[in-house]
């Protein structure tokens, strides 16, 4: 069985960890569009320049390599190579380079995939400009609204940001890939989550993206002197969203499922002093499920407890649904193919699904897609201190090549399901 090489692989992660990295936090700066993020695209133009494989950067920003036929159907491997702030190493850039692997494998074994292997490196999916601008552009869900409206938390608008780097924006248009032009897509990502690495778990076969509903939130009250005001005669607007967050255990014991997320992730009180009580409080609510209709439910919920609460402290409360992004399921078949790959290398797996967004999660309505994952220790991600081991880097790698190989060179890949009672 050709060995995937685990040199080669610890080499590309720790080159293109260079692009962006900051000596002072030892994290990564190379968000989408700036310098750092061209020049590692840059780089992996390189590595398949080197590969022979054809190769070309389209009007999203989106990096591609293929090997094999041109007149067929690709499997596509993709996951992105643009950071957050201070990010890791492994985000994103795992699935790239394990997908480089697989192709450097294939050569130095003398295997000629009867479909092409293509490895896709998707633009802007860590969201600078509110998106995943490569994913979306390749699966024909941008729009030129969108494209010329989009700016980043400084107002750098999107556009602006393309053409800097010689990109032209109304091109991303052009970048859609048809469907009959895809047999599969593939994605290899680390997990971003503690669930693998505290069971000891190597392979999570990922059976969906979560949906994602967010609100922006505010409790209106009013604002008074801090020492002057009775307790009783409060109107205090922070003490509701305090009660409301103590209310989400309970929303989703009754609403939702093991699978369920709620997260007030951003608080601002106002007038935000000291000695006055506050008046206001604009808050965010991030809720998440593998089912749409417990989505509904868990919003419902928590619009009838912020109800109950503001007429409990006199307060009035308004909020604005910002975004509803539906949940994503990857394909049975895939699913299966991987399971069964991960059972054959004597992997252990589970089936589980992903609370974190992916490039793979715009596939999955677009062709045969499928996501597994390989631990994060203690779950860390989007910090400096993210850490994959390498060993299971080889292990998650390898899954990928047996997945990929056996769709690109069988021209029948069996993709049977498997007894998941066998897998413990």
């Amino acid at each position: 069985m050709p060995q995937v090489n685990i040199e080669r692989i610890e080499h590309d992660i720790t080159a293109i960890s260079k692009f962006g990295f900051n000596e002072e936090d030892r994290g990564v700066y190379r968000q989408g569009f700036s310098e750092a993020d061209m020049a590692a695209r840059q780089w992996l133009r390189d590595q398949f320049e080197t590969l022979g494989m054809v190769h070309e950067i389209d009007g999203a920003g989106n990096v591609s390599g293929r090997f094999g036929p041109a007149d067929k159907p690709a499997v596509v491997i993709a996951s992105h190579l643009d950071s957050v702030p201070a990010g890791g190493i492994f985000d994103g850039v795992l699935g790239v380079v394990a997908g480089l692997e697989c192709i450097r494998t294939m050569q130095e074994n003398g295997i000629t995939p009867a479909y092409p292997v293509e490895v896709i490196a998707t633009s802007e999916e860590e969201g600078r400009f509110g998106g995943m601008l490569g994913a979306q552009a390749l699966t024909g869900r941008l729009t030129l609204e969108w494209l010329e409206n989009a700016a980043d938390e400084r107002g750098v608008r999107l556009k602006d940001a393309m053409a800097e780097v010689g990109l032209d924006y109304h091109k991303a248009l052009h970048a859609y890939r048809r469907p009959e032009t895809i047999r599969a897509f593939l994605e290899l990502h680390v997990e971003q989550g503690p669930v693998l690495d505290m069971e000891k778990t190597t392979i999570g076969v990922v059976e969906g993206i979560s949906g994602v509903f967010k609100w922006m939130v505010r409790m209106i009250g009013k604002a008074d002197h801090a020492g002057t005001a009775p307790m009783d005669m409060r109107a205090d607007a922070l003490m509701g969203m305090v009660d409301f967050a103590h209310e989400i255990p309970r929303i989703i014991d009754e609403e939702g499922t093991d699978k369920s997320r709620i997260t007030i992730g951003h608080v601002a009180c106002k007038p935000g002093f000291p000695h006055t009580v506050p008046g206001e409080v604009d808050f965010t609510i991030v809720g998440r499920d593998l089912s749409e209709d417990k989505m509904r439910s868990l919003a419902e919920a928590c619009e009838r407890v912020l109800s109950a609460i503001a007429r409990k402290h006199k307060l009035h409360f308004e909020y604005e649904q910002m975004s509803w992004l539906e949940p994503a399921y990857c394909d049975p078949s895939i699913m299966a193919l991987i399971e069964s790959k991960a059972k054959a290398l004597d992997y252990s797996y589970k089936i589980m699904p992903s609370g974190a967004g992916h490039d793979v999660q715009f596939f999955c309505n677009h062709t045969k897609a499928g996501l597994f994952f390989v631990p994060s220790v203690h779950g860390i991600s989007h910090a400096p201190d993210e850490w994959t081991h390498w060993s299971d880097i080889e292990r998650g790698t390898q899954l990928l090549y047996e997945c990929v190989t056996e769709l690109a060179c069988e021209e029948n890949a069996s993709m049977v399901p498997v007894d998941r009672a066998l897998q413990d």
